[in-house]
């Protein structure tokens, strides 16, 4: 009897022409197969933010400048970044790749054709259209744009840019640059830090989008500091072996000793649909990065499309470099402790306990070995752990009760640039900020920075939410942000005097961390779950809003005094004229008695009669009384509130021209910088 599973019934007669095409079809199907990093996410290009030819623009550039930054901020280099969208037409890509362009033969067979019966309906809708504008301006009728009914536009009409990024930062090793840039899931940012990337693809996915959208290598050019010469590499990547494929790499003479890296890339784009985007990214970055310049242009072959924006730097303080951190033990999983296992350098359990993770002293580790059992010891080989005993170790470390990390190893924004950056960027009525402390979350730190605008260029009535992770602008899914959520639901505004429906109200909030719980999987936004972060996030709008609250109140009490100071001013011409008609009736009047009066009263009626008094001097008097009021008034309220009497503005002051030593002491509202 067979019972190996076969498919043919027992009853059915061979039939020896069919031959085995069953079970080779099967063998073929069960056969395994293997994808390369570059080709998994070639094929899966929407998870790395490349869903179509527009967002994959923006990702570019935004994957190019975060580099940038990094590269810069690295070797503590104020950054100095130039981006450059140059617009290629269909004819100049045909020549760039060596193809001669054809004229259409069959009109029928192409996607955009319009056929005779479909041009005469679009024509008589465009007529209908014209003829309802001319009635409307015949009436008087305010008259919106009249929006252009266009032609069939076909699939196959892309358009194609180069996308050029250039920096100042640490450059890059000549040996190094194919791997750098041809080898998905290679790079330097790996490991436990606060990191801008979020896939750790950076250009790569550029690479990889030009290679399946135009077939053309990217170019790189690179020095770095004291080097002579320039690191120029042509490359591609082989997808499917996920190895740089490279067209030519030499060294060139570096003439004016730069140092940094300039990356060009051809690749297929929107930027008609998503140019507000690109715009917004770059502005979002300003405020969060002010001591960056950016300098963006857009070139097109039609100048009136041209864009160019310089970002001007506000600051020369940089934020410190992020540190790489070692692993909260309430934090690590199975297959974290085997991996720390088979690198560590540590030849005992003590010392690995001691050295790999934060937060273990020595006295607590041998703590930790003593709960763990007779089969652990301090000086057993921490190489020797058997599957089990790395399991007791992974429950004692989930049961165990461990101090918090510390957030020395974050690098936040700083209270002082995000100010600086608001200001610069929106140039608002009022601006609040707060920096809150180093709190915790699934083992990593986290720190929220926020602040809150009121009024400037180009915002919008209502609430325009600002959101940052690791300093990076976060453009795309806000409504299900943690930021934009509490920003919403759990902020009563009017309590602060804020009017959500009138006011322009500015929100930013910038989280960095170890770990972003980012959602989704383009991760664009941080969900609204953690109740830490939602907690932190609250906490820091409501002190920007109470700060606000506080200057809105002096604000009002000041119009309130002006309206009052008005109200009194308006009536004084006519007060001073029907007291000086009394008081000259009074003085004129031979009958009156003048021994009915004060000395003082019978002073003030000859002063009268004299014309030593008249109703200009009256009014004079009242409005310099109207003034002191005023001012003893604003004295009062000043001292009340601690206030200093005199106006002030904010000074900032430019920094000293030349290289300085120099040492930076900061606080939440100023950097004071001690040259040496």
């Amino acid at each position: 009897m067979d019972t190996g599973g076969s498919s043919e019934s027992p009853t059915e007669p061979k039939n020896p022409k069919r031959g085995r095409p069953k079970t080779s079809h099967k063998a073929k199907e069960s056969s395994l197969k293997q994808k390369s990093p570059a080709e998994f996410f070639a094929e899966n290009k929407n998870i790395a933010g490349f869903d179509n030819p527009g967002k994959s623009l923006y990702t570019t550039v935004r994957e190019l400048v975060e580099n940038s930054l990094d590269s810069a901020e690295s070797i503590s280099e104020l950054p100095v970044i130039e981006i450059t969208i140059e617009e290629i037409s269909k004819s100049k890509f045909n020549m760039m790749i060596g193809l001669i362009d054809r004229e259409r033969v069959d009109e029928e067979l192409y996607d955009d054709f319009e056929s005779a019966k479909a041009r005469e309906k679009r024509l008589a809708k465009e007529a209908r259209i014209q003829e309802t504008q001319a009635k409307k301006a015949a009436l008087g009728k305010k008259m919106k744009e009249p929006a252009s009914v266009k032609g069939v536009k076909g699939r196959g009409e892309a358009s194609f840019y180069r996308v050029t990024c250039k920096d100042n930062g640490r450059g890059m090793p000549h040996d190094e640059i194919p791997n750098m840039f041809g080898r998905v899931l290679s790079g330097t940012k790996y490991g436990l830090k606060q990191t801008r990337g979020k896939f750790g693809l950076g250009a790569k996915m550029a690479l990889i989008w030009s290679k399946m959208s135009t077939g053309l290598p990217i170019e790189i050019a690179s020095s770095m500091r004291g080097q002579n010469f320039k690191s120029f590499c042509k490359l591609d990547i082989d997808i499917h072996k996920n190895i740089p494929h490279v067209h030519l790499h030499e060294k060139r003479e570096n003439k004016d000793k730069w140092h940094g890296a300039e990356i060009q890339v051809v690749i297929e784009g929107n930027w008609t649909t998503y140019r507000s985007k690109i715009l917004h990214y770059m502005r979002q970055m300003a405020v969060i990065t002010p001591y960056a310049q950016f300098l963006f242009k857009f070139i097109s072959d039609m100048g009136e499309k041209n864009v160019t924006v310089l970002f001007a730097r506000r600051t020369d303080v940089m934020p410190s470099v992020p540190l790489e951190t070692k692993h909260h033990p309430s934090a690590v999983d199975l297959l974290l402790i085997k991996r720390l296992i088979s690198e560590t350098s540590k030849q005992n359990l003590l010392q690995f306990l001691q050295h790999e993770f934060v937060k273990i002293s020595k006295t607590f580790a041998e703590r930790l070995i003593g709960e763990m059992g007779p089969d652990f010891s301090p000086t057993m080989s921490v190489k020797s752990l058997t599957s089990q005993q790395i399991v007791r170790i992974h429950q004692l470390f989930r049961q165990a009760k461990f101090d918090d990390p510390s957030g020395d190893c974050l690098s936040p924004a700083g209270e002082y640039n995000l100010r600086l950056g608001i200001i610069k960027e929106l140039q608002p009525d009022m601006v609040a900020t707060y920096a809150g402390s180093p709190q915790i979350f699934e083992g990593h730190p986290f720190i929220v920075e926020a602040g809150i605008s009121l009024g400037g260029k180009d915002v919008k009535q209502g609430l325009n939410v600002f959101r940052f992770a690791n300093r990076i602008p976060l453009l795309f899914e806000q409504g299900a942000d943690v930021v934009t959520r509490t920003a919403l639901k759990r902020i009563n505004w009017s309590s602060y005097k804020i009017n959500l429906m009138q006011d322009k109200i500015g929100v930013f909030v910038s989280i960095v961390s170890t770990k972003i719980p980012f959602k989704g999987t383009g991760k664009e936004y941080i969900g609204d779950d953690i109740t830490e972060i939602s907690f932190a996030v609250k906490t820091a709008i409501q002190q920007c809003c109470v700060q606000l609250k506080s200057k809105i109140v002096k604000k009002l009490q000041a119009r309130e005094r002006q309206e009052r100071k008005r109200n009194l001013t308006r009536y004084i011409p006519d007060a001073s004229n029907a007291i000086y008609d009394i008081l000259e009736k009074i003085s004129q009047n031979k009958e009156t008695k003048r021994h009915c009066y004060e000395a003082e009263d019978n002073e003030l009626l000859e002063k009268v009669s004299s014309q030593e008094i008249t109703e200009i001097s009256l009014r004079d008097r009242l409005t310099q009384h109207v003034e002191q009021v005023d001012y003893e008034m604003a004295l009062e309220y000043a001292a009340q509130s601690g206030v200093s009497e005199e106006p002030r503005e904010d000074i900032y002051v430019n920094s000293l021209d030349g290289s300085h030593n120099y040492i930076d002491f900061q606080s939440p509202i100023f950097v004071f910088r001690l040259c040496i």
